[in-house]
């Protein structure tokens, strides 16, 4: 009798893949080893492949498996997020998620204040080795909801379940315009503890830095206008370190512990050439600015300790929390005007000296008890004591009075947060929501009494509500409604005035929380060979916080204030096509139709934007892969009530060879607009008391070529663990311990 090869068990194992919703880029393989036979048929080695799926979404949010796509083992995490659904970078390399800067950043589901203060520089040093995956949460719900946001982008480091070891892997870059990238990733496991290390550094040159560019205004009041033709260089660096640790008490208790954050110091000169016209084209006066702030320093480290303690009941914990923020900052800039004719100022110089600080406390707790199948519900209560500090003195050479102009501002908010929520999955239903309240009072304290000091009491209700029906494999809907709390920082806070020539600047004590609600439909499909997304949404608000721009003569007065209501329509659309094997084709494009008014000056802006990114990357022979990229912004989008920024593009290609067994040796070989020497960005100011247009022209954004070295060594096979719930908060804009955009 004849033994028949096993065919009908390798197709089994093939069906089984396919329907756990493999689709997409890279492979893995199944290798069945020959099967003898009694007679002389010998079956050869059969291969099963099939496709990893890059996306993946759930009630509360969209996964992209970074370590799903080959382009992870060169590129650094900013070159990742391109790729990720509802993400975006602009011109100037911001992050946007769903649209807009106000969002918050998460390691390994903790809120990471260094990364959120400084993202754009720590992402572009991170190496993407070391990150697992990228999420985008999309509904925080109620446990957070009011911090300030209505998304989370969640960088989500390598996870496995055991260690082997010591293991890690090591990145290196190098850029024609002489810039470095440096990045490592070391964690190890002793006995039940296992502790992880990362460090990245990035080195920027005076060349990279160098921007130039011409601004041009008209005063309406006057008449008048100005040119002012610029130009400036911040070489310098950044560093950025971490360090997690975990330690398993049993299978029911964890402890885990972080620390880090990241400094940067740079070296930063500039100057300008100024002239001033009458309404004729005549001259009124002009000079020459040159400033330097060497030594510029800014540094900002957080601390974090969870306790989680689970039950015998399945899925029931408590999770206890606290966690401490410090930033400082220093700035010292030296100002002197030569070459001055006619200038309608009487001092050569000045020198400005600020020391800012903040720090934070937050203490947590969180609770989540399962109850009848399918049914979930959670509860929890947060308090916050945040302190912001600023002392500015700004002294002017030659004046006949030369005291200096100093001003001391202390502002604390505390914050006292209750929320329950509930949860519900049953078959093809999923649904959460819930309802946060705070209570938050704001002081405001001037040492040196040169205003009253002043308290505010706020209280917000902030409800949250979502429901998905999961049509089949491959398809869902998702219906989500959020509202998000923004807090001013300091920045916008501080009364301060900066004075210069042509400017003066400070901020409004007087500012309220902001407040906006959204509500978006979300469709995916997930196919073998197509993924799509597509997610049309509303938002709106009354009260956000936007600056307030006049003219005093031919000077230029900024503040801020709760002066902007808005609303706009959004289209994420996103889309990843495999025609063939080894092809792939990626784009991820933002729509926005964008309605706003000052109602302090009675100002309408109407703009259309539309973000992109297309990405074709191709397999070769040899281990090869090559890549063709291009993304920019069609259409206007908003600066501010008074101005938007116009059109720009960007392209460039990769080829990328990978050696060494398992690929862990990978190196890179990177054009950016190879064909282009420069990067231009222009904006015009259209309506207030002051028009005009802005043409900056960045060196680091044109044409560069990059060689990057990725390895990886011993077996990844763990990461320090986490507590599933811990602290977040990033309410605040305009502070110095938030990106300001």
């Amino acid at each position: 009798m004849k033994s028949f090869p096993r065919k009908p068990m390798m197709m089994g194992l093939l069906f089984m893949y396919v329907l756990s919703g493999a689709a997409q880029t890279p492979t893995d393989t199944i290798t069945a080893a020959p099967q003898d036979t009694v007679g002389t048929q010998v079956l050869g080695d059969v291969t099963v492949t099939a496709q990893r799926q890059l996306i993946r979404q759930d009630i509360d949010r969209i996964g992209y498996d970074v370590q799903a796509d080959d382009d992870a083992k060169t590129k650094t995490v900013m070159d990742m997020l391109r790729k990720v659904p509802l993400v975006t970078i602009d011109g100037q390399e911001n992050i946007l998620v769903k649209g807009n800067s106000n969002y918050k950043i998460y390691k390994n589901g903790h809120l990471d204040p260094s990364l959120t203060k400084n993202a754009k520089e720590i992402l572009k040093a991170m190496p993407a080795t070391v990150v697992k995956r990228i999420e985008v949460v999309t509904d925080p719900g109620a446990r957070e909801d009011a911090e300030g946001v209505n998304a989370i982008l969640n960088i989500v480091m390598m996870e496995h379940k055991r260690m082997d070891g010591l293991t890690g892997s090591l990145t290196a870059g190098y850029t024609s315009l002489k810039h470095t990238n440096l990045g490592a990733y070391l964690a190890a496991q002793f006995g039940k503890l296992i502790v992880s290390v990362d460090y990245g550094y990035g080195g920027m040159t005076k060349k990279e830095t160098q921007n130039r560019g011409t601004v041009q205004r008209l005063f309406m009041q006057t008449g008048h206008s100005q040119r002012a033709d610029v130009d400036n260089t911040n070489p310098g660096a950044v560093h950025y370190a971490d360090i997690n640790a975990s330690y398993e008490i049993d299978s029911l208790n964890l402890l885990s512990a972080s620390f880090g954050g990241y400094y940067y110091l740079l070296d930063v000169r500039g100057g300008a050439h100024v002239q001033c016209f009458d309404g004729q084209g005549l001259p009124l006066y002009q000079y020459r600015e040159n400033y330097r702030m060497p030594d510029y320093g800014h540094h900002s480290w957080n601390g974090r300790l969870d306790y989680e303690h689970k039950t015998r009941r399945v899925g029931e914990k408590l999770t206890l929390s606290y966690m401490l923020a410090l930033t400082r900052q220093h700035t010292e800039q030296e100002t002197l005007f030569t070459e001055r004719q006619d200038v309608p100022f009487d001092y050569t110089g000045y020198l400005h000296n600020s020391r800012e600080r903040f720090t934070e406390h937050t203490f947590q707790a969180d609770y989540l008890r399962p109850l009848a199948e399918g049914h979930q519900v959670e509860a929890g209560m947060k308090y916050i004591h945040r302190r912001n500090g600023s002392n500015t003195t700004q002294r002017y050479y030659q004046l006949s009075e030369t005291t200096p102009l100093s001003t001391e501002f202390n502002h604390t908010t505390q914050v006292a947060a209750l929320y329950a929520g509930y949860l519900f999955n049953r078959g093809n239903w999923s649904a959460r929501a819930g309802l946060r309240y705070e209570y938050s009072r704001m002081d405001g304290a001037y040492p040196r009494h040169t205003s009253d000091n002043f308290h505010r009491h706020l209280n917000d209700w902030v409800p949250q509500a979502s429901v998905k029906y999961q049509f089949d494999d491959r398809q869902s809907l998702k219906l989500s409604y959020t509202t998000s709390i923004t807090r001013p920082g300091i920045t916008y806070l501080n009364p301060a005035v900066v004075a210069t020539p042509l400017r003066l600047d400070y901020g409004n004590a007087r500012l309220v929380s902001a407040r906006q609600q959204s509500i978006a439909l979300w469709y995916m499909y997930v196919g073998q060979r197509l993924t799509l997304q597509c997610v049309p949404q509303y938002s709106f608000s009354d009260n956000a916080l936007g600056s307030i721009i006049f003219a005093d003569g031919d000077v230029r007065h900024g503040t801020w204030g709760n002066v902007i209501r808005q609303h706009r329509w959004q289209m994420e659309a996103y889309a990843q096509w495999k025609p063939f094997d080894g092809t792939s084709v990626v784009a991820n494009i933002n729509l926005t139709d964008h309605h706003a008014r000052n109602t302090s000056a009675d100002l309408r802006q109407h703009l259309t934007s539309a973000f992109y990114y297309v990405n074709l990357s191709q397999q070769l022979p040899w281990r090869l892969q090559v890549t063709a990229f291009a993304y920019g912004q069609c259409g206007h989008s908003p600066e501010t009530i008074y101005s938007y920024e116009r059109s720009w593009h960007r392209y460039g290609f990769t080829l990328q060879r990978a050696f060494l067994s398992d690929d862990r040796l990978t190196v890179r070989l990177t054009a950016m607009m190879p064909f282009h020497r420069d990067m231009h960005f222009y904006t015009r100011t259209t309506q207030g008391d002051i028009l005009g247009w802005g043409d900056n022209v960045n060196a680091q954004n044109g044409r560069q070529f990059q060689l990057t070295a990725s390895f990886r060594f011993g077996k990844l096979k763990s990461m320090v663990k986490k507590t599933e719930t811990t602290i977040d908060n990033t309410d605040e804009v305009g502070g110095i311990t938030r990106g300001n955009k």
